[in-house]
């Protein structure tokens, strides 16, 4: 399978069409009803220890991956390749942050330390540097894009799950300039 392969459909349709969901027990059991067993899944960070996510991450920068529908897709599905019927569902690869990115504030991903964000807004003047006129689907449509691409790429296999940081742990981030330790 080649992500890339389900870009143009999945993305250039105004409503594209996503294969049936075979496997369903996740959703099922977060509206409460009966399944037969406790559903699994991985989250992004579960598939750091995948040989073949660290050949994509030795080529790649973390936030390329997250801005590179093709990428996300491909490093989405690993587990889901991988373990098969063992997981009930799959989690995009993006991150929190990439909505300060879209805002106009760089964040810088550093290994062994994690986000950081080399001019946090420590003071409200700082507030300008912030892009007033941002249009979010525009800016962050690379996201939209990756989750079209990794539904088709899943087959119906097992959904798809996305996240999000709320406000207050985006401020959080974006004035700490980087993670906390409390």
């Amino acid at each position: 399978f080649c992500c890339s392969a389900f870009f143009e459909s999945a993305v250039m349709t105004s409503e594209p069409k996503f294969p049936p969901l075979l496997n369903d027990r996740l959703l099922r059991a977060a509206r409460g009803q009966n399944v037969d067993r406790v559903p699994v899944w991985a989250h992004r960070q579960a598939g750091r220890f995948l040989p073949e996510f660290r050949a994509v991450r030795a080529e790649n920068e973390f936030f390329k991956v997250c801005r590179t529908p093709e990428l996300a897709c491909k490093v989405t599905l690993q587990p889901i390749d991988r373990f098969g019927d063992s997981l009930d569902a799959s989690i995009i690869f993006s991150d929190i942050l990439v909505v300060p990115q879209a805002l106009g504030l760089e964040v810088q991903m550093i290994p062994g330390r994690g986000p950081v964000f080399p001019n946090p807004l420590v003071s409200p003047d700082h507030l300008t540097r912030l892009k007033k006129d941002a249009v979010m689907d525009q800016e962050l449509n690379y996201v939209y894009n990756a989750i079209a691409v990794t539904r088709q790429g899943l087959k119906g296999r097992v959904p798809l799950l996305g996240f999000s940081g709320g406000p207050w742990t985006l401020m959080a981030y974006s004035v700490e300039g980087g993670g906390s330790k409390t």
